[in-house]
């Protein structure tokens, strides 16, 4: 029973939880907070009355901000019992169909009429509503749903939603990685619960957090990353429990020359980090505290010199403490960053990753010819571009330089289709490309002898003696 109860709670809207939310085919990832005003399709709301109900609920939009469950509507629709055309041949769209003008819906939203209400007086006052067929009829009816219909449907994140918000609003940020591309990286970089798996992405943590959906919490996974530090917004927006980041770890990818050649010092702080304390002690120390230049002028009173010296050695001491407290926050930010390469560096010293995973704006060459390295053999590798050019140049020098089987440079694609009675068709409007992706297998490589010894071993072919056929 207590596990119906936990995954009852875990099926709830609770506060403080990441979700997704839902209107036609627009997502947008948000966090329920208190009395926090979210914006969403032109339309204001609070989520505080969808703590408790169930994912997936559809809530619409009243008066204030308020969410209330929708009711369970009858299939139905009040359109199905009015006449319907033979075919729209007739139907001129001259603008002058509806009587009702901008004016008037305005006026019927004042009075409180909802969206299904607003939609009724709309086919009332269409002239041309009667005339139309009856699939012209279901295609107004939705069309003035998704205009006047004030309702919003809240989502659990996954993997495969997210992908699809990303997708549609900010492609730009993962690389125009398409789900169905993400869902064939996870499943050739073989992602299992238990596995170490090496990621280099910058798609805003979209790639990371799906790998980390699927592992379960189960495993490690190594995140390479550029620049200063690595990118987790996607990652957030999962919302994962918190021991599902016991398993990541993070290692920045400038740092992987020095870890493959041994000259990688983990006890050692930051250079950079040293040297900018250092710069900012000299600064500190050419530059007099603010008391000083005001000191110039000796002749006020006594009574004002020592009121003055008291508030300004008062905030002369509140700043040293301040000073003193930002001080010990850096020493522990990098202590606690030291140790995180360190145990990074320890997992990748191995050398026995279960796979790799690269979907990256870089050029991928040279990052996976480095991160190679650390995949033991018999592993899968995945690496996804949005140009064919780098992973062709990926694949001819991993062909030169050996060390991987079974390489497959492949594209995707994908195409929604329209599946309804009498009027399945593919749809006119779809995705002009989902990327590359070059997938493939380590094998261990013996070293120790070159290519050509195995022919000089071999002992040469005799020829065959012609008989002498001269009599």
């Amino acid at each position: 029973m207590a596990d119906k109860g936990d995954a009852d709670c875990e099926n709830r809207i609770r506060e403080g939880d990441h979700v997704v939310l839902k209107r036609g085919e627009i997502f947008k990832a948000v966090q329920i907070q208190p009395r926090k005003k979210l914006i969403f399709e032109k339309q204001w709301f609070f989520l505080d009355n969808a703590v408790g109900h169930l994912y997936s609920t559809t809530f619409e939009i009243v008066s204030g901000g308020t969410l209330q469950p929708q009711k369970p509507k009858d299939t139905e629709s009040p359109s199905d019992a009015k006449e319907a055309g033979t075919d729209n041949r007739n139907i001129v769209d001259d603008g002058k169909s509806q009587k009702l003008t901008r004016d008037d819906i305005e006026t019927l939203k004042e009075q409180g009429l909802k969206g299904q209400e607003i939609i009724e007086q709309l086919i009332v006052n269409s002239t041309t509503f009667k005339d139309k067929t009856e699939y012209a009829q279901d295609k107004y009816i939705k069309k003035k749903k998704k205009k006047y219909e004030n309702t919003v449907t809240i989502l659990k994140p996954s993997c495969r939603i997210l992908a699809m918000m990303y997708h549609g609003r900010e492609p730009g940020k993962i690389c125009h990685l398409r789900y169905d591309t993400l869902a064939q990286v996870l499943t050739l970089a073989n992602i299992h619960a238990g596995s170490k798996v090496l990621v280099f992405e910058t798609c805003a943590g979209l790639v990371l957090g799906a790998i980390m959906e699927r592992m379960g919490g189960y495993g490690s996974v190594i995140q390479m990353y550029p620049g200063g530090g690595p990118v987790r917004t996607g990652v957030e927006s999962f919302g994962f429990p918190a021991h599902f980041h016991d398993m990541l770890h993070e290692f920045p990818i400038c740092h992987v020359n020095a870890l493959l050649a041994g000259t990688l010092d983990t006890t050692a702080k930051d250079p950079h980090t040293d040297e900018k304390q250092l710069s900012m002690a000299a600064e500190e120390a050419q530059n007099p505290p603010e008391a000083e230049p005001q000191g110039s002028p000796e002749e006020p009173s006594m009574e004002t010199n020592t009121g003055d010296g008291a508030g300004q050695n008062q905030e002369e001491v509140e700043k040293e403490k301040r000073k003193e407290a930002k001080t010990q926050e850096k020493k522990v930010k990098l202590e606690e960053k030291r140790k995180k390469l360190a145990a990074a560096a320890a997992l990748l010293e191995g050398r026995n990753a279960d796979g790799l995973v690269i979907a990256s704006r870089f050029h991928p060459c040279p990052v996976l010819l480095g991160l190679l390295r650390f995949v033991a053999p018999s592993r899968p590798f995945v690496v996804y571009s949005q140009y064919k050019e780098a992973l062709i140049e990926c694949y001819t020098k991993l062909r030169e330089q050996g060390g991987t089987v079974n390489l497959r440079l492949t594209d995707t694609w994908l195409r929604h289709y329209q599946v309804l009675p009498n009027r399945t068709h593919p749809l006119l409007l779809m995705s002009g490309g989902g990327g590359y992706v070059l997938s493939g297998t380590t094998v261990a490589m013996d070293r120790s002898k070159p290519a050509g010894s195995q022919r000089a071993e071999e002992p040469a072919p005799k020829r065959l003696k012609l008989k002498d056929t001269e009599g």
